[in-house]
C-alpha cells in the first residue's frame, strides 16, 4: 500500500510505516497535482497546510481510486472536508496527543511574555535603548487563570498553572472527572473573575467579541493559542487600544499566510500591549516526533486491522452510533467459509451485523458478532446446525 505524507513526516514515523510494509512518499503535491495523483494512494497524511477538498477526496475514490483514509497530524480538521470523506467512504483520523504538552507550554510562555513584557523589553534593547521602569510587569503567582475549553490542552495548561501557584477556573460543555479545573457554569463567569483568559476551543466562530471584552477586568490578559477565528480581531484591537483589557498574546489569527516568508498584514502590529507568535504552539521537535508517530500508528491500525480509533467523521465505537446493539458469541473451527456461513444464516433471520471480532483459541476460534437485533433460540439453533460450530451463546 502507498501513503502520501503531503506536509512531510519525521524520519522515525517514516521508518515505522516502511517497517509495516507501506511505501511512503513525502514530496509535496500542489492541489492540482493531488487531484491527478491521489487515486494511486491508499492513505493521505496532512498537517494544517494541505487543504483536503471535496475535489481531492472524490478524485481519490472514483474511477477505481484507492484512497481509504486521511490522517491529520494534530487536532484540528478544518482543512479537511469531512462530509465529502464520509460520502465517499474515506475515514478521517487525527493525532491529538502529540502536541498537547507543546501547546500548553506555549500558552504558558505567552502568559509570562505578555505579563512581564519580555518581548517589548527585548525589542528596545536590540534597538540600543535601555528601559526598565517602562516595562514593570505582573506576576502570575496568586492570579486566576480562566480556561475556555478544558480538553487535553486545557487540562495540561491547568496543571502547569497550578504548579506556579495560580488558581484555575474554566468552562467546557463536558466536565472531566478528576480535573485540574474548578468549573464554572458559563463563559461569562470565567471572564468576570479571571486575570488571564486562555482559549483552547475548536470551531470557526468568534467566542470573544466586544461583548466579552466588556466583561473582563481592565487588568486582564487574553491568550489565544487555539483558533484565530475564535477571537474578533477588530474587537481585540479596540479593547487593547482603549484599555478595556491590559494586554493579549496570540499564536493564531483570523487570516494567516499560507507560505513561509509571506507578508503578514494585521492591524494589531501597531499596538504595544500585545505579544504575537506565528502559530508555533505545536512547533517543537518533541511534538513533531510524537505527532508523526501517533498518526503513523493510527493509520496503520486502520489499514491493517480496520481499527476506527481516533476517527473524527465516524464513531470510534459502535456504541457511538446511537443504535441498540447485542453481542453474539460463537466458538467454531478455524477453517475457510465459516464467516460466510454465519453471515448467510444471520441474514436469513433478518439480523443485521454491525461488527465482528475474532481470535484464535487453543484448537478453535472465538468470534463475537455485534448485531442490531436481539438473538434468540432460533438463532442459536440455526448457527449450531453449521458444521464446525461448537458453541453459541448470547
Amino acid at each position: 500500500m502507498r501513503i502520501l505524507a503531503n506536509d512531510g513526516l519525521n524520519e522515525e514515523a517514516i521508518a515505522y510505516l516502511k517497517k509495516e510494509g507501506f511505501t511512503v512518499e513525502t514530496e509535496k503535491r500542489s492541489p492540482e497535482d493531488l487531484v491527478g495523483e491521489i487515486g494511486d494512494f491508499d492513505a493521505l497524511l496532512v498537517r494544517s497546510a494541505t487543504k483536503v477538498t471535496r475535489a481531492i477526496i472524490e478524485a481519490g475514490t472514483k474511477n477505481g481510486g484507492k484512497l481509504k483514509i486521511v490522517g491529520r497530524g494534530g487536532v484540528g480538521t478544518d482543512n479537511i472536508d469531512l462530509e465529502a470523506a464520509k460520502e465517499c467512504g474515506v475515514i478521517v483520523k487525527f493525532a491529538p496527543n502529540g502536541n498537547t504538552n507543546a501547546t500548553a507550554e506555549h500558552a504558558l510562555g505567552l502568559m509570562f511574555a505578555v505579563a512581564r513584557r519580555v518581548p517589548m523589553a527585548h525589542h528596545t534593547l536590540k534597538s540600543g535603548v535601555w528601559h526598565k521602569k517602562r516595562f514593570a510587569g505582573s506576576e502570575l503567582m496568586g492570579k486566576t487563570l480562566g480556561i475556555i475549553g478544558c480538553g487535553r490542552i486545557g487540562q495540561a495548561l491547568a496543571a502547569k498553572a497550578l504548579g506556579i501557584g495560580m488558581k484555575v477556573v474554566g468552562y467546557d460543555l463536558y466536565r472531566m472527572q478528576d480535573s485540574n479545573v474548578d468549573y464554572l457554569d458559563s463563559i461569562d463567569e470565567v471572564l468576570k473573575v479571571s486575570d488571564f483568559i486562555s482559549l483552547h476551543t475548536g470551531g470557526k466562530n468568534a467566542i470573544i467579541t466586544e461583548r466579552e471584552f466588556a466583561l473582563m477586568k481592565p487588568t486582564a490578559y487574553l491568550i489565544n493559542a487555539s483558533r484565530g477565528s475564535n477571537v474578533s480581531e477588530a474587537a481585540l484591537y479596540g479593547a487593547l487600544k482603549n484599555g478595556v483589557i491590559a494586554g493579549a498574546a496570540l499564536d493564531c489569527y483570523e487570516k494567516e499566510p499560507k507560505l513561509e516568508g509571506e507578508t503578514f498584514a494585521c492591524s494589531l502590529h501597531e499596538l504595544d500591549n500585545i505579544v504575537m507568535s506565528a502559530h508555533l504552539g505545536a512547533s517543537t521537535q518533541n511534538a513533531v516526533r510524537k505527532t508523526g508517530m501517533e498518526i503513523a500508528e493510527v493509520v496503520t491500525k486502520y489499514l491493517r486491522r480496520g481499527d476506527f480509533g481516533n476517527s473524527v467523521n465516524v464513531g470510534e465505537t459502535v456504541e457511538e452510533e446511537g443504535k441498540r446493539i447485542y453481542s453474539l458469541f460463537i466458538t467454531h473451527e478455524d477453517k475457510p467459509g465459516m464467516f460466510g456461513k454465519f453471515g448467510t444464516a444471520l441474514g436469513d433471520l433478518g439480523i443485521n451485523i454491525r461488527e465482528n471480532n475474532s481470535r484464535f483459541l487453543s484448537d478453535s476460534v472465538q468470534t463475537v458478532y455485534v448485531v442490531h437485533q436481539e438473538p434468540n433460540e432460533e438463532v442459536r439453533t440455526k448457527l449450531m446446525a453449521i458444521p464446525g460450530v461448537k458453541r453459541v451463546t448470547f
